[in-house]
């Protein structure tokens, strides 16, 4: 039914826009478009952007790449885009920590994320898993809490940076278990997996996205999800709050961007083909074993889902007291 609707809009969109030459002109850009992303490849940011590049190439029918602009969780790659031309030809792959941690997180940021981006669309939400390489002695929750509380400071959790996502999931778990863990930041989700599956660092909390190739494959084990609700993906890996932690919630969430004041006909336009894109049955597919659910919508709803978020971390930030480069 979803598929249904979006095509019958893509194609009354198409009818306006042919009634209207200089409309039509704009409403797609006319050379080629990169997707930036604020972190190194082998990530989930990375992973879902290229399963929608390859997709709205072929659509547009123009070369759609992915740049990857890594550093300081995301923000790097946002500040980047934010003082791009908004004629469409730059996106960002917008992050929970590029627009909903970071502006509480670190109050001198070189954009506003209300004043310098144009949403387009929310691509997915996707748990964190709490991961440990095959090395590690504790593979439940209880196992890990114990651990700690028996090598206070000492037992490391890697994370995709200061101030990410992976971060502030840690730091939640260190406040609602009572525990003290050394936390090791990376430049991105690849790295840290890296070191992870090397058994340089112990755990981490990490994207469901980036860490599921490495669970099915057998290099790292999954203690727990952390939405309280078990993805599709991952049916057999029990959530935080399963395991004691009542209402534990740490997602992270993608979404697609351009720099503000963008055209409002190509806005339109590319939002009503980004769903169809996620709508089709093999992206469906991609987009589940990654664990990265509820996206679509309007650029209207992804606006205010990010007005949300903020609000929801502005809170964890103040409470837990995190510090970017802690």
């Amino acid at each position: 039914m979803l598929r249904r609707t979006l095509i019958k809009t893509g194609s009354a969109a198409l009818c306006a826009s042919l009634a209207h030459p200089a409309l039509l002109a704009q409403s797609l850009p006319t050379s080629n478009v990169r997707i930036v992303v604020g972190f190194p490849p082998g990530g989930g940011t990375d992973a879902l952007a290229r399963v929608m590049a390859v997709k709205l190439q072929a659509m547009w029918n123009v070369s759609v790449v992915i740049e990857n602009k890594a550093g300081a969780a995301g923000v790097i790659a946002a500040d980047h885009v934010a003082k791009q031309n908004n004629d469409g030809t730059t996106l960002l792959m917008a992050h929970i920590n590029s627009h909903a941690i970071a502006p509480s997180l670190q109050p001198k940021l070189g954009y506003v994320v209300e004043r310098d981006f144009t949403p387009l669309v929310l691509v997915g939400v996707t748990p964190n898993l709490l991961i440990c390489n095959t090395q590690q002695p504790a593979k439940t929750v209880k196992e890990l809490v114990d651990l700690c509380k028996q090598n206070p400071g000492k037992i490391s959790f890697a994370s995709a940076g200061g101030g990410s996502a992976q971060h502030l999931a840690l730091e939640m778990f260190k406040l609602r278990a009572g525990i003290q863990a050394l936390h090791v930041p990376y430049k991105g989700s690849g790295p840290a997996l890296t070191d992870l599956i090397g058994g340089q660092v112990q755990y981490c909390f990490e994207t469901m996205t980036s860490a599921t190739p490495h669970v099915k494959g057998g290099k790292v084990l999954a203690l727990a999800q952390t939405r309280t609700k078990r993805a599709k993906g991952h049916p057999g890996v029990p959530t935080m709050d399963e395991q004691g932690f009542a209402g534990f919630d740490a997602t992270t969430w993608y979404g697609l961007v351009g720099p503000a004041r963008m055209n409002p006909a190509m806005v339109k336009r590319m939002n009503e083909d980004m769903n169809r894109v996620m709508a089709m049955p093999d992206v469906q597919e991609k987009f589940e074993q990654y664990g990265a659910e509820d996206g679509g919508g309007t650029p209207e709803k992804f606006s205010q889902f990010i007005a949300t978020e903020q609000e929801k971390w502005a809170r964890v930030v103040k409470d837990a007291k995190v510090q970017a480069d802690s």
